[in-house]
């Protein structure tokens, strides 16, 4: 490399020593794509300024107190869409998007996961810190049905709205959880989380909520649960036999048989199969059950009519409305319109029907006059899922050039997602911005917008961007940020903001099973721990600024600041894990098992079939 000879002296400063390495890196804002030059950032600055002294915060609420949509896919692919490279499936709504704005090409996500990822997008904090984490291998909310869930002493971005006269809306999957310590307690509910209005899945989309698929949540215990039917039709057998030779008494027979059979009913894969698609598919209007199971035919075209709803409800504003979509998520479901249309089998037909549903949402925010007053913001909670495939066809989504995928605590693939923020005559049309920035970083961003305060009583680590979107600053305001795998820090990214440096180190890697195979198939989800993964010291290090599909891992001999880099990332995990403080952990059990008596149910348990929504459906 060029900066090879230039060893820091000893005793210099390490990081001002690796800024003058670096002078010849390019800026990281580019305009239209095109690469970048000073007098498109001089232009954009001055742009800037401009609208800043025309329409100042303290007047208009256009500027100080704009609508929010927030726009969420769910385990969509970083090279899913045309705007980040995708030339075969057909986005046109999105890609118009990031044309009216601002893209975000190193946008990461806390967690490679769902419900961590979520939970840290709506608090602006890792969510080891919220108990959101998970110390084994269930790093998600596994049931509707359970104890855990996003903690109410958490604020929300909805929380802060709501107290700024926001009305405030999500559209949806939540998947952080309903309830505590029964059934209608929901104190998990996104009504407990600063939101006016709910309509979607407490939960999220499984195979069960498909019909032609089979159970995913119980295919693992498959095994256990013939065994078990063995051991009980053994039981069974030899009571009988002793009934036969009256080696028992009446009572203790009747009571043995009825005890026996009700074991066999509870546990017998029929009934999992019968009740399960029931149990975890279902749809919430606030606290009612409208649908329990989900009829994914009608989930689509329900979920947009519920947004477009409150979108005309609340134009008068202010509102803070989060479109949570339950696509792409594998088993994809896609409405008859869209089926068979794209080249890219179902999960490309669910991404144009996702498109088609965000260009609906958009144009009903240009019907109702509110573009320009209306802050949006595009993203997905994770990267694609690899491991999803029917035989050799893979179902989940692409991540363009990076390593790895969902489930994947520090590989790119699982944590950078396709970010687009549009805000006409505040944020640039056109622009591209290749610095780190976060989910998270919605949070204060959201909050200083409606003019409130982030809590000051605990650590948020998101950052307001609002500055390197307008233009104003061409750093982001990240320095370190961590990957983690449940409660497992996997890798660490250090940006130089002067310079343009972006180190990263894994410290923990998945092993990939087929070796070599870039994914866990063998497992269907890369673990955090134990005997599956690879530690590594001195960790794995990369310079995502000029290898960014982590291809080429550094050494002391090919890297001669290896040492200073990774001593560098060291101190400052340090200093990361002295602002941990010990929470209880919502995903691990017994907060993160089924429970009968918090299972929600529209019916009497275990019978959980109602339709609310049919006659209400308009086709």
């Amino acid at each position: 490399m060029f900066f090879s000879e230039n060893v820091p002296e000893e005793g210099a400063d390490p990081q001002q020593s690796l800024g003058r390495q670096f002078p010849g890196r390019a800026p990281t804002m580019r305009e239209g794509g095109r690469g970048n030059s000073g007098s498109s950032s001089y232009r954009c600055s001055l742009a800037v300024l401009l609208v800043s002294f025309l329409f100042p915060r303290t007047c208009g609420r256009d500027a100080s107190r704009p609508n929010i949509l927030l726009i969420m896919a769910d385990d969509l692919g970083y090279g899913d869409l045309g705007c980040f490279g995708n030339d075969t499936i057909r986005t046109p709504n999105i890609d118009q998007l990031a044309k009216e704005g601002v893209k975000l090409t190193q946008h990461i996500a806390a967690a490679s996961l769902c419900t961590p990822s979520r939970a840290a997008f709506l608090t602006g904090r890792y969510p080891i810190r919220s108990g959101m984490a998970a110390t084994t291998e269930r790093r998600v909310i596994a049931r509707a049905g359970g104890t855990g869930g996003l903690p109410t002493n958490e604020t929300t971005f909805a929380k802060l709205l709501q107290k700024q006269g926001y009305a405030t809306g999500l559209i949806g999957k939540w998947h952080q959880g309903l309830n505590c310590e029964s059934r209608n307690d929901h104190c998990h509910h996104p009504l407990n989380h600063g939101f006016d209005y709910f309509y979607g899945n407490p939960y999220t989309l499984v195979n069960e909520c498909h019909s032609n698929k089979n159970p995913e949540l119980t295919s693992k215990f498959q095994p256990s649960y013939s065994f078990y039917a063995q051991i009980i039709a053994l039981l069974v057998f030899t009571l009988l036999l002793g009934k036969f030779f009256g080696l028992f008494s009446v009572k203790w027979k009747l009571m043995t048989f009825i005890t026996l059979c009700g074991i066999l009913f509870l546990n017998s894969q029929y009934i999992q199969y019968l009740f399960l698609k029931c149990w975890n598919c279902v749809m919430l209007r606030n606290h009612i059950i409208t649908e329990q199971p989900i009829k994914l035919e009608h989930a689509a075209p329900r979920i947009l009519k519920e947004a477009l709803t409150f979108i005309q409800r609340n134009k008068q504003g202010p509102f803070l409305l989060f479109v949570s979509f339950l696509h792409v998520h594998t088993p994809c479901y896609t409405t008859e319109m869209f089926r068979g249309t794209s080249s890219h089998g179902l999960y490309g037909d669910n991404i144009e029907e996702m498109d088609w549903m965000i260009g609906k949402i958009l144009a009903a925010i240009d019907k109702e006059g509110l573009r320009n007053s209306t802050f949006t913001y595009f993203a997905s909670d994770n990267g694609g899922i690899l491991e999803a495939r029917d035989g050799n066809v893979q179902l989940g989504g692409w991540n363009g050039i990076y390593k790895g995928g969902k489930g994947m605590g520090g590989w790119e693939g699982g944590i950078r997602v396709p970010g687009i923020v549009r805000w006409p005559g505040f944020v640039p049309v056109n622009m591209v911005i290749d610095e780190p920035t976060s989910l998270m970083d919605i949070y204060p961003t959201v909050a200083y917008l409606a003019g409130a305060s982030v809590p000051q009583d605990r650590v948020t680590d998101g950052k307001n961007q609002l500055a390197l979107l307008q233009g104003a600053t061409q750093h982001s305001e990240h320095e370190f940020m961590f990957h983690y795998c449940g409660t497992h820090l996997h890798g660490v990214r250090w940006h130089q903001k002067e310079s343009g440096a972006l180190w990263k180190a894994h410290y923990v890697t998945p092993n990939f099973t087929p070796e070599g195979a870039g994914a866990c198939y063998g497992t269907r989800m890369c673990p955090c721990s134990g005997e599956s993964v690879t530690h590594h010291n001195p960790p794995v290090l990369y310079d995502l600024s000029r290898d960014p599909s982590e291809a080429n891992p550094l050494s002391p001999s090919s890297e001669p600041l290896f040492n200073t880099i990774v001593s560098q990332i060291e101190r400052a995990v340090e200093e990361h894990r002295k602002t941990l403080t010990p929470v209880p952990n919502q995903l691990d059990l017994p907060s993160n098992q089924w429970d009968p008596w918090l299972q929600p149910c529209c019916g009497i348990f275990p019978f959980c079939w109602c339709d609310r929504e049919s006659s209400n459906d308009d086709h």
